[in-house]
């Protein structure tokens, strides 16, 4: 029986739009995101890289651009968080757990924070009994470490979890843990529609 829920946050319950934050990286003379700033975003996302050193990261490749404008253009694609996603997840806190495990960094949940306000933001976070950003506990999804985090910290037990999360390698490592799982389709679905498509029963 489920009794805790694991929630990503980007494409979960806060749309996001890959192609508008290429499109305006592109803009600014970016246009191949190579392995190099792949590495440099894992350090943001890890906590080894504050912002600014993220941003000049990025400038290194366009040096014309301004920090502002790179700074406008990495959060071109943070979307909007629907407020039915937060009434439904609401009434889901008053039987179940639930955490909120995300990679999302600390650029983009400012840029979330204040587009959301602070009435918003604060009413999802209190649906939760944790939230753990990765740059907080210093590793992401997929890595193990990260679900044993929360594993060793709050005494979850996996087979009484669910995991939801859009990225088929993050649930795969979750389901790997013995967690269940839920790789939920952006565009397909949505995170409301968790007892209709029979990802858990009423009865849990």
């Amino acid at each position: 029986m489920i009794n805790t829920i694991i929630f990503d946050f980007g494409d979960v319950f806060i749309n996001k739009n890959k192609e508008a934050k290429e499109s305006a990286l592109a803009v600014l003379g970016l246009n191949n995101w190579g392995e190099e700033l792949e590495r440099l975003e894992r350090k943001l996302e890890t906590g080894k890289i504050k912002e600014d050193g993220f941003l000049k990261g990025i400038q290194e490749h366009i040096p014309n651009a301004s920090l502002v404008d790179i700074k406008a253009a990495w959060n071109a694609g943070i979307g909007d968080f629907p407020l039915y996603r937060l009434e439904f997840l609401q009434k889901l806190s008053q039987n179940y757990r639930l955490f909120l495990l995300s990679n999302t960094d600390p650029i983009h949940m400012e840029k979330f924070e204040h587009e959301a306000g602070a009435s918003f933001y604060s009413d999802f976070y209190q649906c939760f009994e944790a939230i753990y950003f990765s740059h907080e506990i210093g590793s992401r999804k997929p890595d193990d470490k990260a679900f044993y985090f929360l594993i060793n910290k709050h005494a979850i037990e996996p087979k009484r979890t669910l995991f939801v999360d859009d990225k088929d390698f993050n649930t795969q490592a979750a389901e790997a843990l013995g967690f269940q799982v839920w790789n939920l389709k952006v565009g397909e679905e949505d995170v409301v529609e968790l007892f209709d498509k029979k990802i858990i029963t009423l009865e849990d």
